[in-house]
């Protein structure tokens, strides 16, 4: 059995959220039943308020690094620019995050040679501040690359970066194809285009792989 564990945090963009947990989901359901999906946080089950109009899932169980499978870390959705001292912008809520008690659970999970870690979006910047993947292959949001490189990852401009362990997706809808690339690792072609005809999506761009 494998885990996907979707991590929730202050300010998480919904969108980096339920996309991936949606087609997790129909994935592990066209698969057999070989995949569970669940929304965790480091704190444990709570409920978590996003940055989109304070929208608000729950967490229904603690980020656990041992459980195989995956580790799908989102995004933030707020405002880009403003005073930090004043605005909760996308960079604050990210280094928080990045500084919470997640961050010891995803190194962890990083050591897993059974975890794959995935991120949507700003999330790679997350782990980057976290100092969780320097040297790494790695994309996030448009907006975001310069700001990536700097923090020692080798940042890609592609749809999804597969770089082994560590698979990241760019902009808020590439949690989709994050995702997708994901079932097609674990369970082959079928599944994927299965899930795919499903939600009557088509994979967008291409997966660029550290080979």
């Amino acid at each position: 059995m494998l885990f996907a564990q979707i991590v929730l945090f202050d300010g998480f963009d919904p969108l980096d959220v339920v996309a991936p947990f949606e087609v997790l989901a129909a994935a592990g359901e066209a698969a057999g039943g070989g995949l569970t999906v669940e929304l965790v946080a480091a704190e444990g089950p709570r409920t978590v308020a996003g940055g989109t109009l304070g929208l608000t899932l729950r967490a229904t169980g603690r980020l656990d690094p041992g459980r195989p499978g995956y580790v799908v870390v989102p995004g933030a959705s707020g405002p880009v620019d403003g005073d930090p001292d004043e605005v909760e912008t996308i960079p604050v809520l990210l280094a928080r995050f990045a500084s919470s008690p997640a961050a010891p659970l995803l190194r962890a999970a990083m050591d897993n040679p059974r975890v794959t870690v995935a991120a949507v979006c700003g999330g790679s910047l997350a782990l980057a501040m976290a100092g969780l993947i320097e040297g790494r292959h790695a994309v996030t949001h448009h907006l975001g690359l310069e700001v990536l490189e700097a923090t020692g990852v080798r940042a890609v401009a592609a749809r999804v970066v597969d770089d082994g362990d560590l698979v990241t997706a760019g902009g808020v809808t590439s949690g989709l194809d994050l995702a997708l690339h994901l079932a097609e690792r674990s369970f082959g072609p079928r599944v994927a285009h299965a899930v795919e005809t499903l939600f009557e999506y088509e994979r967008r761009g291409i997966v660029w792989r550290a080979a």
